[in-house]
């Protein structure tokens, strides 16, 4: 279960634990506003999601997702206290082709669960989801518990739409004109009193966070291996940033068991301001 860590230093860690020891909670607790953070696998040449084989819409390939970096996965939304998703998430629960992020029911995750409790916090955190058109629908199970699922939305939403979602225990705030504005987004959250927050939606929303300077750290497994083939969706689509995003090496580890040892590249970077 050995991985190497290359950077910022030299030595062997196990897997078990390698994010949760990142003590993103604790960094959260050092900042003004939320600590947001994101998390990708992709493939050499960049695939994220390629063309579900049989259903409509993407999905993430088989022969890039394995069961090292799931775990690493778990570990982050573990930290988090406010998960975001997207209304195409919900879409897909209802038809059945989405799982609980936190698999904390999981046994293979008892430890995880058992570390929330540790930190005082519910087994599952609270569900933010971006929606313009609010076309989806809310799960009872996702509110179960006392869990909060909180609607960010576009201005002048449908009414009738609005209406329902609250009487579904949705919270619904607008947080934008023509798209969500991020700034305005986290700046909610922090007032809700959030302060870790997992991205565990696709590239739009991950251009949403940096273009308003939001997003704190990226997470990114780099599996060896090259997929090709259109279209598919990379970590981040959008228009043309005004102005780059720089980032900077956090951690650089190389787990060479990943997929039966053809290995794969875990990278954190914190983004520069």
């Amino acid at each position: 279960m050995s991985i190497s860590q290359l950077f910022p230093e030299v030595g062997q860690r196990p897997l078990q634990n390698l994010y949760l020891n990142h003590n993103l909670r604790q960094i959260a607790r050092q900042q003004q506003r939320p600590f947001v953070y994101a998390n990708f696998v992709t493939s050499l040449d960049g695939r994220i999601a390629i063309p579900h084989p049989t259903k409509p819409g993407l999905k993430v390939p088989e022969n890039i997702a394995n069961d090292r970096d799931w775990r690493l996965f778990q570990e982050l939304a573990a930290q988090a206290d406010l998960i975001i998703s997207s209304g195409r998430y919900l879409r897909d629960w209802a038809d059945g082709r989405a799982q609980e992020i936190l698999r904390v029911d999981d046994p293979a995750y008892a430890d995880l669960r058992a570390w929330r409790e540790g930190e005082g916090l519910r087994p599952q955190p609270d569900m933010a989801i971006i929606s313009g058109s609010l076309d989806f629908p809310i799960p009872p199970v996702l509110t179960a518990n006392g869990r909060r699922v909180i609607v960010f939305t576009t201005a002048n939403p449908d009414p009738t739409r609005a209406a329902e979602i609250e009487a579904e225990a949705g919270e619904l705030y607008v947080t934008g004109d023509s798209s969500v504005s991020g700034e305005k987004m986290v700046q909610k959250m922090a007032e809700l009193g959030y302060k870790a927050v997992y991205s565990a939606a696709g590239p739009k929303v991950l251009h949403l966070l940096l273009t308003d300077g939001v997003l704190d750290r990226l997470y990114l497994t780099q599996v060896g291996r090259l997929l090709g083939g259109s279209p598919f969706s990379s970590i981040l689509e959008g228009d043309l940033l005004q102005t780059a995003v720089d980032v900077q090496l956090h951690t650089l580890y190389h787990d060479p068991l990943a997929l039966d040892g053809l290995g794969q590249l875990l990278l954190a970077y914190d983004i520069v301001e």
